[in-house]
């Protein structure tokens, strides 16, 4: 729409907006609310011709390709392009890949998602330019599930991403690309996203670190968001090492993120990271094994890696956590209700939060409506039971389950009290096949959200949690997830770097 072209409507269109809220007006009321409402229209079209207030784009970079079948054997780049980074900086020399969810001003971003195909965004996100303003390099967009909803890696469109340990395997979820690319040794790091365990899912099927920091330690400005408090992005990295310079260059306010608490300093977390783990003292928390579909080996594998990590320095002791088994049920109507509100009904913003507003994205996504059809089957699950919820029980029961976080973050902390870290294993299984092109809605379901009892919770309750990998199950990788006290991401590298130097983890087999 051209600037200042908003026009008053006639009394036919506001017969039909007051329909649609109930309202039953005279002709003669719909007139006078008309005239009076032709001030508003006035104001609206001041804003119309205003500049939006966006972030300048400072960097260079190429407008992206689309790679070959020979240069993406697992399907886990969408574009490529190349912007250069400062010319100094701690990530100089790091080559990053960044999931396609987060914009990158000038190269077409669909968040695997048909219905935002032909997007190109018109800003930097805040940790697109730390990146560039400290070194790095970022060569491309990774591919990630359809909006990001799946712990498996076969929604995304236009095809799945395979696990690079075994193709025809999932790579996790919703960061497959991410997770692939790094696995493969593409590139060394790369950016995830993670509102159910989107970081850590996909790093424990692909043997890599993947952190999901403490809610709000890195901005999440400029990312498509799913819902406001359970949104994170964090660093999917080959090493600890340089997980931990990642998070350095990535960690902080912006003053545009409203999800931003702390205006701490951030810690140098390589330096804190090599302390060893004499002293620490570890829960296993029992409770994070033997779901209905935990795999008996994955479960050894991660009790295995704790005795390492006991015969490595650190006091590692079972303790019972019964809440934590009710985490996921606490996090399913904020996550389900939430993001069908805001990233759906909302056009991925929402409303009542101040910070920037992508409204270019907000925009291109808004044209889901005609196409709902194309939405992926577990988009469209969750959105059946989030818009019931919210208009059959007026959004009770996410309401209640916000209340609740209070309660389940007090039982994780009352153990953290005592302990250092909380441990247990990422996932309950090892990469499963991935679903057939003509699979039945109820595979497709099933295999993207049967991975979440142990992440799903830490997104809710904010706590920083890591996934390390820890072993070989058949040949595919386990993860080892450490969830630490708010802010205290320096322990868990600390521990996962003991970890790594002192245990050859592929040599850990079941």
């Amino acid at each position: 729409m051209p600037l200042g072209t908003l026009k008053l409507p006639g009394i036919e269109e506001w017969r039909k907006v007051a329909g649609e809220l109930g309202l039953n007006l005279s002709d003669d009321d719909l007139a006078q609310h008309r005239a009076a409402l032709t001030g508003s229209f006035a104001a609206y079209n001041l804003v119309d011709q205003m500049p939006d207030e966006i972030p300048e784009v400072t960097f260079p970079r190429t407008p992206g390709r689309r790679p070959g079948a020979e240069e993406n054997p697992h399907g886990a780049w969408y574009v490529k392009s190349t912007v250069q980074g400062a010319s100094s900086g701690k990530l100089k020399g790091k080559t990053i890949a960044l999931k396609d969810n987060i914009c990158l001003a000038g190269v077409p971003m669909m968040n695997g998602a048909s219905t935002l195909e032909g997007y190109v965004p018109d800003v930097d996100a805040t940790v697109v330019t730390r990146i560039l303003e400290a070194g790095g390099s970022i060569v491309g967009k990774t591919v990630c599930e359809y909006f990001c909803f799946s712990g498996g890696s076969h929604t995304s469109a236009p095809a799945p991403v395979h696990n690079p340990h075994r193709m025809g395997y999932s790579a996790g979820g919703s960061s497959s690309g991410s997770a692939a690319v790094v696995a493969a040794g593409e590139v060394p790091m790369a950016l995830g996203g993670d509102q159910g365990g989107s970081i850590r899912m996909p790093a424990s099927f692909c043997g890599i670190y993947g952190m999901k920091p403490t809610h709000g330690l890195v901005p999440y400005t400029g990312i498509m968001p799913i819902e406001l408090t359970i949104d994170h992005t964090g660093p999917m990295t080959a090493t600890v090492e340089d997980n931990a310079l990642l998070l350095e260059a990535l960690a902080g306010p912006d003053g545009l993120d409203p999800r931003q608490y702390s205006t701490a300093p951030v810690p140098a977390y390589r330096d804190l990271m090599r302390g060893g783990v004499a002293g620490m003292r570890i829960a296993l928390i029992e409770e994070g094994f033997g779901h209905p579909q935990s795999q008996e080996k994955n479960d050894a594998l991660v009790r295995e890696a704790a005795e390492r990590l006991r015969g490595l320095g650190a006091t590692v002791e079972k303790v019972s956590l019964p809440m934590h088994r009710l985490g996921a049920a606490i996090w399913l109507p904020v996550a389900a209700e939430g993001a069908t509100v805001q990233m759906m009904h909302g056009n991925g913003f929402g409303f009542n939060w101040q910070g920037l507003y992508v409204s270019s994205l907000l925009d291109a996504h808004s044209n889901w409506r005609g196409r709902a059809d194309e939405l992926s089957e577990t988009l469209k699950n969750t959105m059946l039971l989030g818009h019931y919820m919210v208009t059959r029980h007026r959004g009770h029961y996410y309401a209640k389950a916000q209340n609740l976080v209070r309660r389940l973050r007090a039982a994780y902390d009352s153990v953290l009290a005592q302990y250092d870290l909380l441990a247990m294993p990422t996932l309950p299984m090892a990469a499963t096949p991935l679903p057939a092109a003509d699979a039945p809605t109820s595979e497709i379901i099933q295999r993207a959200f049967e991975v979440l009892p142990n992440t799903a919770p830490f997104d809710c309750t904010h706590h920083p949690a890591m996934s390390l990998p820890c072993g070989l199950a058949d040949g595919l990788p386990i993860g080892l997830m450490l969830v630490g006290k708010m802010y205290d991401e320096a322990t868990i590298y600390r521990a996962a770097a003991t970890f790594e130097s002192g245990v050859d983890w592929r040599s850990l087999t079941a």
